[in-house]
């Protein structure tokens, strides 16, 4: 059993991680995050925001449009900056969907899907006349 002074036992609490990882403005931001339980440790759902966090932990947790898989690589003592915080995790996100025209569209969308903007317009053009 080791000490909590072992090097190989370091440990964080995973809001004090994420907000120092910058993924959260604040640490109470991150606190109430986790406590919705949409973040997941090495498959596990944590409601806790006391949950210890080690180096090699996975962390997958949606942020924004998209989900996030960050593995724990090390912490720091104090919140320093973007490029500091970008060494603290290795990113193994999905690359995020493609946006705007480069976006896949339907190619046989089902007859009874519902009626875009330009069919409403001439339903309520037909229905006035």
């Amino acid at each position: 059993m080791g000490s909590k002074s072992d090097d190989n036992d370091i440990r964080q609490r995973i809001d004090r991680w994420m907000w120092c990882a910058r993924f959260f403005k604040t640490r109470s931001i991150a606190a109430r995050f986790v406590g919705t339980g949409k973040v997941r440790v090495n498959g596990t759902r944590v409601t806790k925001a006391a949950h210890q966090v080690r180096p090699g932990d996975v962390l997958t947790f949606p942020l924004g449009d998209r989900i996030r898989v960050i593995e724990v690589v090390t912490f720091v003592e104090k919140r320093g900056s973007a490029t500091i915080a970008a060494t603290l995790y290795d990113d193994q996100s999905p690359p995020p969907p493609p946006k705007g025209k480069d976006k896949p569209k339907a190619v046989n969308p089902s007859p009874d899907a519902a009626p875009d903007s330009r069919a409403r317009a001439k339903l309520r053009e037909l229905k006035a006349q």
